[in-house]
């Protein structure tokens, strides 16, 4: 009986030890940005192949990253009012056709295979009325008060 409950624990931290390695490598990977696409005044998409999983993680990346994003790629480039939104979207595939699909095609890209599958990771959007908001993909909004604390945006 001994030996069985020992090969389960045994099982059991093996497994959370590769989930655990699992997430630090999740965790560590760089964000690599594919392209960058604007589409109409304010509005740019940048396409990633990865990017942090959590939403502290994706909203310290962009704190972290926002002034190489303005160099590099002009980018959040607002309109005349001041205001941007700007949406990471996960690369995928590639390109693809427009196809029967709901994707995502941009008019910059002069050839059929100018889409991407609709897969949005994270936005940054900036407005009169909210300032500068977070919006994560899995329901989740936060804004950065005039403090530099992150607030979370609940939809009461």
């Amino acid at each position: 009986m001994r030996v069985k409950n020992r090969r389960t624990i045994a099982s059991f931290f093996l497994a959370g030890l590769v989930l655990l390695v699992y997430w630090f490598w999740l965790s560590l990977r760089p964000v690599e940005i594919v392209a960058i696409h604007h589409r109409s005044s304010g509005f740019s998409d940048v396409l990633v192949t990865s990017f942090p999983p959590t939403d502290k993680g994706k909203i310290k990346w962009w704190l972290k990253n926002q002034n190489m994003l303005k160099d590099k790629y002009a980018i959040p480039k607002p309109d005349s009012n001041g205001y941007f939104y700007v949406t990471f979207w996960l690369f995928g595939k590639g390109y693809k056709e427009e196809g029967k699909y709901d994707r995502l095609c941009f008019n910059d890209i002069k050839t059929k295979i100018n889409c991407i599958e609709k897969d949005a990771i994270f936005s940054v959007d900036k407005s009169r009325n909210m300032g500068l908001m977070f919006t994560v993909y899995d329901g989740d909004n936060y804004r950065l008060d005039l403090n530099g604390d992150i607030i979370k945006v609940t939809s009461d």
